[in-house]
């Protein structure tokens, strides 16, 4: 058996996918990217791929070990303290896109509880003539977005800044992207996130609704007309967040992932 197979073998018991795993971390480990280390598979292992390998199996995320994460057109640092940006939350910018599909696009985007930049950062790169405002409460994230705004040579267009989400704010923005917390606390998770990822970006109480309920009576005002909302919600909360969110003059409608499940509100003035 190749050390490859091996390690993808090992990696079974705490990975969906554990040969990508593996070869994940093999490239890391060689300094190479992945199509790389597939088109020329290495001769000799070198030590710091066991290293690496027993910290996945420990059940640390794939995302913090490597350091980085693609997410929609971009690639991201991440690291503890900040969430690792999913696939499911590219359904916000998928709905986006398609709002703005025969306009020029959104000129100035919101994100709060922006985390990585990841969100703010992907539409800044679809929207090249935007700017943008990036709201976090936590200081270890605003630094790791910051960082990803500079190496991604955004950082002109994209100001990050400590809050409570939208509290106190007055200005008016095309596009407000979300993902709040929206796990219920009794809730199981998959292995390694709730280990791993802070707590603040997953929980939101009993019914994980306590993050909706705080940003329903602060999202009208700064909606500008013609603009979009985008809240990600857990595949079970359509209709409560549904409720929460449509008030004060806006319309609620729903987007559905890759999978068919519901994953976000889109809020629109009526």
């Amino acid at each position: 058996m190749t050390p490859l197979a091996d390690a993808a073998q090992r990696l079974g018991q705490v990975s969906d996918t554990p040969l990508l795993d593996a070869e994940l971390l093999l490239a890391h480990a060689l300094g190479v990217d992945r199509k790389q280390l597939l088109l020329k598979p290495p001769a000799d292992v070198p030590a710091e791929f066991e290293a690496l390998l027993a910290r996945r199996l420990a059940g640390e995320p794939i995302a913090y070990i490597l350091g980085t994460r693609a997410f929609w057109s971009i690639d991201l640092d991440v690291g503890p303290g900040v969430l690792i940006p999913r696939p499911d939350s590219e359904t916000l910018m998928d709905a986006a896109v398609a709002h703005f599909r025969d306009t020029p696009g959104p000129r100035r985007i919101l994100d709060l509880g922006t985390g990585s930049g990841a969100l703010l950062l992907a539409a800044l790169d679809q929207w090249r003539q935007a700017t943008g405002l990036g709201i976090d409460s936590s200081p270890a994230a605003l630094a790791i977005a910051q960082r990803n705004a500079e190496r991604l040579a955004m950082a002109n267009r994209a100001e990050f800044r400590h809050g409570d989400w939208a509290a106190g704010m007055t200005e008016r923005f095309d596009l407000i992207l979300c993902n709040p917390p929206y796990v219920a606390t009794s809730a199981t998770l998959g292995p390694g996130v709730a280990e791993y990822e802070p707590h603040t970006a997953l929980f939101a109480g009993d019914d994980g609704l306590d993050a909706l309920r705080r940003l329903a009576p602060q999202l009208p005002p700064l909606l500008g007309a013609g603009g979009l909302a985008a809240v990600e919600i857990g595949y079970d909360q359509s209709d409560a967040a549904a409720a929460l969110l449509a008030n004060g003059g806006l319309s609620a409608n729903l987007a559905r992932d890759l999978a068919g499940r519901p994953r976000a509100i889109l809020l629109t003035a009526c």
